[in-house]
């Protein structure tokens, strides 16, 4: 499938906006970059309408690899639903990143929206915010979410490393969901593990889709993951109860084997 991708420079700001070909959300979405917020790469609608303001997500990498496109596909679903996604490393990066750079996306997604001259100004929804991670990226999004503006963590085939680590489970913030790629994924012991190790009272998701550990990121718009991706998104941070029916009903889906407490 061809893609146009068009460059404008203005400014501080790269904008490469790319058509919602693939994209299941309303509004057509692609990816920037500025220099504000240099070593990062951020998903948004094309046209953040008069009226809207759009919750962030910030996501880090597999590999905790500084690359922010490697995940353009699901990305750019998400953004396309009206969310503010911001990915760890510039677009085709190098080298590695850190749970402090999640921590990074959020203080800038707030100081843009209040910045005299922001494109972005009065645009964002400061008080919605979520906290992405795939494999080692999971792990970057543990540790940032005792952050108390998180209002809710999602793991992609992830799972801590060790038993020492265990304390940072305590500190996660609203509802989180873990999704693996089934019992061929590396990450699923770590991912149960971690479940079982939830504070009680944790309103938490814990979901298998026999995929592997790449899971379905590489496929348009991120494939079946990006579909539950979206609705854990539009359903906690929008409140869509569309959304929530979507994540709720998995359990009825053969091609899932679901896990959960205290989910409403």
């Amino acid at each position: 499938m061809k893609r146009i991708i068009v460059a404008l420079a203005v400014a501080a700001t790269t904008v490469i906006m790319t058509p919602a070909s693939a994209e299941a959300g309303p509004y057509p979405a692609g990816y920037e970059t500025t220099v504000r917020l240099y070593n990062h790469t951020i998903y948004r609608p094309a046209t953040i309408p008069a009226g809207v303001t759009v919750p962030v997500v910030v996501w880090g990498n597999g590999a905790c690899r500084a690359d922010g496109t490697w995940f353009e596909n699901i990305l750019t679903e998400f953004a396309s639903h009206g969310f503010l996604v911001i990915a760890n490393g510039r677009p085709g990066g190098t080298g590695s990143t850190d749970a402090d750079m999640l921590t990074d996306a959020i203080d800038w997604a707030v100081a843009e929206n209040g910045r005299v001259g922001s494109k972005y100004r009065g645009k964002i929804d400061t008080a919605k915010v979520a906290v992405m991670g795939q494999s080692c990226g999971g792990i970057e999004a543990v540790e940032a979410s005792d952050d108390p503006r998180v209002d809710t963590s999602v793991f992609w085939n992830s799972g801590l490393l060790s038993d020492l680590e265990n304390y940072r489970l305590a500190r996660l913030r609203g509802p989180v969901a873990y999704f693996t790629g089934g019992p061929d994924d590396i990450a699923y012991p770590n991912a149960v593990d971690d479940y079982g190790r939830l504070p009680g009272g944790t309103a938490a998701l814990l979901a298998h889709l026999p995929v592997g550990h790449y899971g379905t990121f590489a496929q348009p718009a991120g494939g079946e993951y990006g579909r539950v991706g979206s609705a854990w998104l539009k359903w906690q941070l929008k409140g869509d109860q569309a959304a929530r029916a979507t994540i709720l009903g998995l359990g009825n889906d053969t091609q899932w084997t679901v896990t959960s407490t205290n989910l409403g």
